[in-house]
């Protein structure tokens, strides 16, 4: 196999596919997204992004398991969603119906979007890139994304049909017919009421 030599930067200048991102991902310690064959470098995240997507992340997993509902992927996970330029993105947290992953996982980037991504903001994201990736996931069949914005402490829901709604901290995130059943607190997130 030959080997790729690629000097990455915050964002290349040549296109790259989805599997040469792979290789270089599996040679370096940064995380990248793909954005119509361009590389982008993805800064580490700071502690409250870390600890806000881990908290959803656990108990998305745990419900998601305990109901045989499908698989939740952690921030490192791509999803292919177009070849030809190649786009991959990664959210902070995926969650993929059962019936979608059965003979899918193959340590490369999973075909297609995921059902439902959440997307933690940080202090560097730009509000139109977080608006680029919502809209990345929406028009390649993801049917719920949830932007979680520690600064105001809201959780904004995004769906297919183009309604949205945000919800305030005192509120409870829902995981409606994509995650049925699927109930948080969002006080808990915010570690205003532990447990």
């Amino acid at each position: 196999m030959p080997v790729l030599e690629l000097e990455i930067g915050p964002e290349t200048e040549w296109l790259v596919t989805a599997d040469e991102l792979l290789e270089i991902s599996a040679r370096d310690e940064n995380r990248y997204e793909l954005i119509h064959g361009k590389v982008r470098t993805m800064p580490p995240a700071g502690d409250e992004h870390g600890f806000m997507t881990s908290s959803v992340n656990a108990r998305m997993h745990i419900y998601a398991e305990d109901h045989l509902l499908g698989y939740v992927f952690a921030a490192e996970t791509g999803f292919l969603l177009e070849s030809n330029p190649d786009l991959v993105r990664a959210p902070d947290v995926g969650f993929v119906r059962d019936e979608r992953v059965k003979g899918k996982l193959a340590g490369k980037y999973f075909p297609g979007a995921p059902d439902l991504a959440v997307e933690v903001v940080s202090p560097n994201d730009r509000a139109d890139e977080v608006q680029d990736k919502v809209q990345d996931w929406l028009s390649h069949g993801t049917q719920l994304v949830w932007v979680v914005e520690p600064r105001t402490r809201t959780v904004t829901i995004y769906r297919p049909d183009g309604t949205a709604n945000v919800l305030q901290a005192t509120d409870t995130l829902d995981g409606e017919d994509v995650l049925p059943g699927f109930r948080f607190p969002l006080q808990r997130l915010w570690g205003q009421e532990k447990g």
